[in-house]
């Protein structure tokens, strides 16, 4: 029998900790056995982890060089997780705009990685072992996260605007991301994702907070509203709006096959953004007054300039799409003669959005499932990105672990 307190708490660590470790043994042997991680990995020779026996190496795809292109690196090193930090089995990960443009290596991710990394932020996973500091969340949870992780001390993190730290860094960017078998997070990011949620739809909490965020930051409900670019977080966006409460939907792009989406997912118009007078269009259908909310997913400069046209005096825009390079707007005609309120939009308010997507999911996956055209394994991740270029997919996954 136990003679103190102190010791009935080392051994309940004691039992807690050999579970741990044979939930990461079983968890291990088991992808190995599916052969979802790579052959080098398992073989490696098992170390002591923070909460248990862990392989050494693993699978992950990373921009190792200044150059178009990614690496799969086979026997990288699985991370430890700090004090404060969760060490992440990653089911799933999603490829997002931002990867492909690190794919492409264009102007704007020469400027801002730094390789090497390991890139991508969207995912599921399972949590495999936690740091020592970790309360709230508990190895065997399924979880996706936030992948802004703030400094806590500046002004905007210190009143309640994470997402806007001044001295943010971005997983996938800044540090290791989600294209790799193990990823570690703070405690502080991570979100345990409800039961009733399927993986597919998991993975891409990420973009649905962004979509989300750049709805009820707009307020729709009751009111008409115009969405410029119906990629997937414009047609996320479409949905949301949707199920807010919007008014008569009206969706815009070069696409055919993103407009019929767009449709389906519940815009009650679609305007081809290649015709010369779709602003005109959108006025004509919101009668003569043009849309109260515009929500600009684009990032593209003609649409932007024909979004102003459009909306109503006395609109909101949220622009979230960001453009590659300086765009020109008539600030006097399009927004102060306007009275129109303007909105910036970044990521997802940390953690107001996450909340609203837990509140929007239940009971409804709000289609967003429809969304995720092809699952691959993450050896085929060239073919994501490459049909993502041709227009062929709208969401891709990577598969990295085991599925639910």
């Amino acid at each position: 029998m136990p003679s103190s307190m102190n010791e009935v708490a080392d051994s309940t660590a004691a039992a807690r900790a050999g579970s741990v470790i044979m939930a990461s043994v079983s968890r291990i042997a088991h992808r190995c056995a599916r052969r979802l991680y790579d052959p080098v990995m398992c073989r490696a020779r098992a170390r002591p982890g923070p909460g248990g026996l862990m392989p050494e190496t693993m699978l992950a795809v990373r921009k190792q060089r200044a150059a178009p292109g990614l690496d799969l690196v086979r026997g990288h090193p699985v991370p430890d997780p700090a004090p404060d930090e969760v060490l992440i089995g990653v089911s799933f990960a999603g490829i997002c705009g931002t990867d492909r443009h690190i794919y492409d290596w264009d102007p704007w991710s020469q400027g801002r990685i730094r390789p090497p990394v390991t890139i991508g932020h969207e995912f599921v996973g399972s949590v495999v072992a936690v740091g020592s500091g970790v309360r709230r969340v508990r190895p065997g949870a399924r979880v996706s996260g936030e992948g802004h992780i703030g400094c806590g001390s500046c002004q905007p993190c210190r009143t309640g605007r994470g997402h806007i730290c001044e001295h943010v860094e971005m997983v996938g960017l800044d540090r290791d991301g989600t294209f790799a078998q193990y990823l570690v997070l703070p405690e502080d990011n991570v979100w345990v994702v409800d039961e009733s949620v399927p993986d597919v739809v998991a993975a891409v909490m990420d973009p649905l907070g962004n979509a989300i965020h750049t709805v009820m930051a707009a307020g729709v409900s009751g009111r008409s509203v115009l969405v410029t670019g119906v990629g997937v977080i414009g047609l996320m966006a479409v949905a949301v709006a949707r199920s807010a409460g919007a008014g008569r939907i009206i969706a815009v792009d070069r696409e055919p096959r993103h407009l019929e989406r767009a449709l389906a997912m519940g815009a009650d118009v679609a305007l081809d953004a290649n015709g010369p007078d779709w602003a005109d269009e959108a006025r004509r259908v919101t009668n003569g007054q043009g849309p109260e909310v515009w929500l600009e997913m684009s990032g593209a400069a003609p649409a932007i300039g024909a979004g102003l046209r459009a909306l109503r005096n006395g609109g909101t825009v949220a622009l979230l799409g960001l453009p590659q390079r300086p765009v020109e707007v008539d600030l006097a005609e399009g927004i102060i003669f306007k009275g129109a309120t303007v909105l910036g939009i970044s990521g997802r308010r940390m953690y107001e959005s996450w909340y609203q997507m837990e509140g929007f999911l239940a009971g409804s996956s709000l289609g967003i499932e429809s969304l995720v055209t092809h699952v691959l394994p993450v050896e085929r991740f060239d073919e994501g990105f490459s049909l993502l270029a041709s227009g062929e997919a709208v969401k891709v996954l990577l598969e990295l672990g085991e599925a639910r």
